[in-house]
């Protein structure tokens, strides 16, 4: 039985011009005449038996049926791209592992270490992409993701397996100089951990994450503290942007210890408390259910064997 699959000329054509909402800037794109883009579009759309695109005054613009079509295949054809591109380089041997990472954990924990999954597997090439919210795999280009949330969260995400790989601890930190601007006390770089008391705390400004909006608050509740505001202070998406706005005095900050051990070290930032957020959420790598890769199963056993060798605390930047 014959397969209703365009052709690849029809598909570019269609893809270029939607994004372009012109079928002259596509037609520059991809060295053709206007009037080929526009009959390899007529043979799609006599295919699909449906309009894809409406003609506007300054060009034209997908219908709906075009959106949803067009939505659909620009990321089977990038993957085809790829697909490609994978097997010219590695010519059947090994191939390209794509990952979606949250950015914090990618530069300061899995980008120093990658070159010993490369030294061990140089047949595997690793891409990275960050991605800071979860997703159905069948809409992106990821073979995996590195994703951290609650039980709650992974078991909710449709149409995926799982690989545990650490529990999170978050500590409380802040710059020095911080301190001695509100408490008119004296922190030098030999002062890596202090404890300060609520009453301390609350003098203090909040720096808040975009994707755990209630952080502090979890944290204040879970060691008793009654913080007027626990809401309130600046907001920045990702544990690095945290780190800096908390280096820069403007405010304290509740990050996982492994993403600044530098700056704990340096005595750019101290610890505050003690009490810490343990184990509310893990990291797993996560892939398709249906996807039997042998080179995610590798790229699995070689953070196990990372993580058992330098035990670590994680980010929780949630894809």
């Amino acid at each position: 039985m014959r397969r209703k699959i365009p052709s690849t000329q029809s598909l570019m054509c269609f893809e270029s011009a939607g994004r372009h909402a012109s079928y002259t800037h596509a037609a520059q794109e991809l060295f053709l005449t206007q009037s080929a883009i526009s009959r390899q579009i007529q043979h799609l759309e006599e295919l699909l038996e449906v309009q894809l695109f409406s003609r506007t005054r300054h060009g034209v613009e997908l219908t709906a049926a075009g959106q949803q079509y067009y939505e659909s295949i620009k990321p089977l054809l990038i993957s085809l791209e790829q697909a490609t591109l994978d097997v010219i380089e590695h010519k059947g041997q090994g191939g390209t592992l794509k990952l979606g990472v949250v950015p914090t954990f990618a530069t300061r924990w899995l980008l120093p270490k990658l070159h010993r999954f490369q030294q061990r597997h140089p047949e595997i090439t690793v891409h990275l992409e960050t991605s800071t919210r979860p997703f159905l795999f069948h809409e992106t280009i990821f073979d995996a993701a590195i994703y951290a949330g609650t039980p709650e969260q992974v078991a909710q995400w449709p149409g995926i397996t799982s690989h545990f790989l650490m529990h999170e601890d978050v500590v409380a930190v802040c710059s020095p100089s911080l301190i001695k601007t509100h408490l008119k006390m004296n922190v030098t770089a030999d002062t890596p951990h202090l404890i300060l008391s609520a009453e301390q705390l609350l003098q203090l400004p909040l720096l808040q994450q975009t994707t755990r909006p209630t952080i502090w608050q979890d944290w204040f509740e879970l060691h008793q503290v009654k913080h007027p505001n626990p809401l309130g202070g600046q907001r920045h998406e990702l544990f690095s942007m945290l780190a800096v706005a908390a280096k820069h005095d403007m405010g304290m900050a509740l990050i996982p210890q492994m993403l600044i051990e530098t700056e704990l070290a340096s005595g750019e930032l101290v610890k505050i408390s003690d009490q810490k957020l343990e184990r509310r959420r893990a990291y797993h790598l996560i892939h398709a259910h249906n996807e039997h890769s042998t080179l995610i199963a590798r790229f699995v056993n070689w953070m196990k064997e990372e993580l058992q060798q330098e035990p670590i605390q994680a980010d929780s930047e949630a894809p």
